[in-house]
């Protein structure tokens, strides 16, 4: 959907995602997905009186290694602050959250659009607790209330108003949501919650440096929900501006089944929370050593292993971008890529592995082959010891179901290691030729493309064993031997 040319969409987003921890924010009650309803709660969690709160140093070491990885500058001194609202799943009553000090400012994360690198400014990263969940739709005339996500470990991500569509906005998502997984902070599943956003959207005319008014899409749980809330809700301002008409800030929701907006409240400014600093929990205060501890653990990120695929394994661009796509996928073709061939164990990555993955709906850490044995599988390919055919459908299978087996085992076993005698290829040679003569014929008249006929003959009666290359150059020297 395209907007008019002498418009222009100006968008920042406020991104929530829930850190991997393994208990709260403020206390030790477990941080899961998927518990039975109030389960993973306690009198912490559901503000008795009397319960104080307790910083989870995991929660902050976590949003420090996003920071440093987005080129942030990092709070040394922070405190934590209330930020007061009512709502049935809020149980304190309020929120506690980081306020003028967010742990992490500025930074940036670069997409690329129309093959054009865009930097997206961030303004700031702060950490917050996230509230319960209400539920609508299970009781006819009650709103239920689970408070298992109360108080779970929360990063906000707000960026400035960088991005100007929702396609840059889709792909911003996606390489935020790549990043915090490439660190190990959080799964970022947006359908389970992890990751949610809230888009700030306002429309001006091309020209113009002051900013238009705003309205906020809140929630928005998919990729494709946040660009087409986008994309709607910037032609909806438009039309409005061409009527005369006056676009007043506040708060909506899309409605992703009729993909419209509706307003539900105006929007609040920051006097309308009454912050204040929390005062049932201390400022914490971070050391240069906790930093630099911290730097040290951050793995090498997408950029830059495929700058290093190109350059050090002389792979294409394409091949780089899609071995590196997923942090744990590039760290086991790592392993591999030290006893194959670069380019070999690209292909069977991408090849065989990744096919074998999504038959079985799972990832590289459920695939039972170890890096080591996929290599002395490959090098068997590569040295012509059992064909890439063989290998891949059979002999692959063979080691998913014992994979603590030698390859060469398994192929012996299989018997697919292939033949390269002459003295046991040639006469298979010889009866093909002689058994289609008439396309020997026809072949020597012209018709080139034969030669896969026979070639196909002879590797289906030596049953795959014999070595293809050594087919293909013993046919074509006796074709063109007794060609008049």
């Amino acid at each position: 959907m395209s907007i008019p040319q002498q418009y222009e969409t100006v968008i920042g987003l406020e991104v929530h995602v829930r850190l991997l921890t393994k208990s709260k924010l403020f206390c030790g009650d477990p941080n899961r997905y998927g518990d039975e309803p109030n389960t993973s709660i306690s009198p912490i969690t559901l503000a008795h009186p009397g319960t104080l709160p307790k910083i989870n140093k995991k929660a902050i070491e976590y949003a420090i290694c996003v920071g440093l990885a987005t080129g942030c500058t990092i709070e040394k001194k922070n405190y934590f602050a209330r930020k007061n609202y009512f709502y049935p799943d809020l149980p304190k009553g309020y929120q506690i959250t980081q306020h003028t000090t967010p742990i992490c400012k500025g930074g940036s994360i670069t997409i690329v659009i129309n093959e054009q690198e865009k930097a997206i400014r961030l303004n700031r990263i702060h950490l917050e607790e996230d509230a319960g969940k209400s539920i609508h739709d299970m009781d006819a005339e009650y709103t239920l209330i689970d408070y298992n996500r109360a108080g779970t470990p929360l990063i906000e991500i707000v960026t400035e108003p960088d991005l100007g569509s929702g396609e840059e906005a889709f792909i911003f998502l996606n390489e935020l949501r790549k990043l915090v997984r490439y660190l190990d902070i959080s799964d970022a599943n947006m359908e389970e919650g992890s990751l949610r956003c809230d888009a700030n959207i306002s429309v001006r005319r091309k020209g113009e440096t002051s900013l238009g008014s705003r309205v906020e899409i809140k929630n928005l749980n998919s990729m494709r929900n946040v660009r087409k809330a986008i994309e709607y809700e910037s032609t909806r301002l438009i039309k409005l501006l061409e009527n005369g008409k006056k676009i007043f800030q506040e708060t909506r929701s899309f409605d992703a089944d009729r993909e419209t907006s509706f307003a539900t409240r105006v929007k609040e400014e920051a006097d309308d929370y009454r912050y204040f600093p929390e005062p049932d929990l201390p400022p914490f205060y971070l050391t240069d050593e906790l930093i630099n501890k911290i730097q040290k653990k951050i793995p090498e990120l997408q950029e830059k292993r495929i700058k290093k695929y190109i350059s050090l394994f002389e792979l294409s661009e394409y091949d780089a971008g899609a071995l590196t796509e997923e942090r744990k996928f590039s760290d086991y073709f790592e392993q591999v890529v030290i006893h194959a061939k670069p380019k070999a164990a690209a292909n069977w990555m991408l090849g065989p592995v990744r096919s074998w993955m999504n038959t079985h709906q799972s990832t590289i850490e459920d695939f039972p082959v170890e890096p080591g044995n996929l290599s002395k599988l490959i090098n068997l390919v590569e040295e012509g010891s059992v064909s890439f055919s063989m290998a891949s459908s059979r002999l692959l299978t063979a080691l998913v179901n014992e994979p603590g087996k030698e390859p060469a085992q398994i192929a012996n076993e299989l018997n697919l290691l292939q033949q390269s005698d002459v003295a046991f290829i040639e006469p298979v040679i010889d009866r093909v030729l002689e058994k289609f003569a008439d396309k020997v014929n026809e072949y020597r008249k012209g018709k080139k493309g034969l030669l896969a006929l026979f070639v196909g003959e002879v590797m289906k009666q030596t049953a795959g064993k014999a070595d293809p290359v050594i087919v293909n150059k013993l046919i074509l020297e006796k074709l063109n031997r007794n060609t008049a």
